[in-house]
């Protein structure tokens, strides 16, 4: 078979984070590498073109197609033109499905930025099969959500070493704002919550369970850390069901393995307010004007300015337990939305260019990509340590 005229192409290139991730692109991309942008709107994604053109002069000949995810034919087109099609264009439960469907069919890799945990127990109900015929590889949530979590795992499972029962639990502080696109997505899905447990449930079913192993999420409750002095505020985030398939797929989290995911707050009052907060915007969700009132305060495409997003950061706590022993490791790096366009474009190369574990089908990045992606990304910011190393739990 010939080799398709792209390497990689990003569907969707004119929206907030993508534009990070193609001026990531643009900055650090290798010499040769063949990519495009794609979208539904010449003038804007011309406009992008001469954005990028700024930070290399070569990009004002960067090569643009022109794609509607309704229209199916100009998708498989799209798909087939490529060896990895990046997917910006959420939410993507309203918008993702006829892309995941084109790389699954045509063979192509996927990766995308989506949090939404209905779309992705969809697609694997829907496409697991076929991307594992084709030889695709369908790597969802290549963002903030979950690759720092997903390969923070793998780094504190690896630090801990235990091949037996393993207690892992992840906390979460992070500073800078909300993007549209982010509010939109979380806001579509605390609507969909029934639908959302009924097609997790379904996937559950059909899904095979790894042979005399388990790895599983567990939620927790608002609680103290004593650990890390701080107090625990549950996040109903995709990270923990991503980290928990990570553990189901890979030996290494060893036969008995279970993850939760946290945020950590150093006060009560703001535990107590953050609550609340939930709490409210849960039940806004599932009135519609409601809904779409609270959208229309931050359109998609729009997000944290560049100054705030200079001004902050991110630190993952991680706590593993097994075999009498725990470890302390920590994942820091940029303003996750930075950290976002950097991991979505790494993710991306690294499937093009590195030397992965044969996969297919949907798969995570730990799975796919594990030590070649954390490799990538030490090399723009991230760091991956070992804080206390296996003393005895008494």
């Amino acid at each position: 078979m010939s080799s398709p005229p792209f390497d990689l192409v990003i569907l969707g290139a004119t929206g907030f984070t993508a534009r990070l991730a193609t001026a990531h692109l643009a900055r650090t991309a290798p010499a040769g590498l063949r990519w495009a942008i794609a979208g539904r709107s010449r003038e804007r994604l011309e406009a992008e073109r001469t954005r990028l053109a700024l930070i290399d002069p070569a990009l004002g000949a960067l090569p643009i197609v022109i794609a509607d995810n309704a229209d199916p034919a100009a998708l498989a087109d799209l798909a087939a033109s490529t060896r990895v099609l990046i997917n910006a264009t959420g939410p993507y439960l309203l918008h993702g499905e006829p892309v995941v469907r084109a790389c699954a069919e045509a063979g192509t890799d996927y990766v995308d930025l989506t949090g939404e945990p209905e779309f992705v127990d969809l697609m694997y109900l829907t496409h697991h099969a076929t991307a594992q015929r084709t030889g695709a590889r369908i790597v969802h949530a290549c963002g903030f959500d979950s690759v720092p979590h997903d390969l923070g795992a793998l780094h504190a499972v690896r630090t801990l070493g235990e091949p037996g029962a393993v207690r892992l639990r992840g906390i979460v502080r992070a500073g800078g704002g909300v993007s549209g696109g982010t509010l939109a997505s979380g806001l579509n899905a605390l609507a969909r919550l029934r639908p959302m447990r009924s097609a997790a449930k379904r996937r559950a079913e059909l899904e095979p369970r790894p042979s005399g192993r388990s790895s599983q999420p567990v939620t927790l409750r608002p609680q103290r850390d004593d650990d890390l002095d701080v107090w625990l505020l549950p996040l109903p985030a995709i990270d923990q069901q991503i980290v928990a398939r990570s553990g189901a797929a890979l030996e290494e989290y060893g036969n008995d393995f279970s993850y939760s995911h946290a945020a950590g707050l150093r006060r009560l009052p703001t535990l107590v307010g953050a609550l609340a907060g939930v709490t409210v915007l849960v039940a806004a969700a599932q009135v519609g004007p409601l809904r779409r009132l609270i959208g229309s305060r931050l359109p998609q495409g729009q997000g944290p300015d560049d100054a705030t997003r200079a001004a902050s950061g991110f630190t993952i706590d991680f706590i593993a337990v097994g075999g009498g022993r725990s470890v302390h490791t920590r994942v820091t790096g940029p303003d996750p939305y930075d950290l976002s366009g950097i991991a979505l474009a790494e993710s991306a190369l690294c499937l093009v260019l590195d030397d992965n574990p044969p996969t297919s089908g949907q798969v995570t990045t730990a799975q796919a990509m594990g030590d070649a992606l954390t490799l990538r990304l030490t090399k723009h910011g991230v760091s991956f340590d070992v804080v206390d190393p296996a003393p005895t739990v008494s």
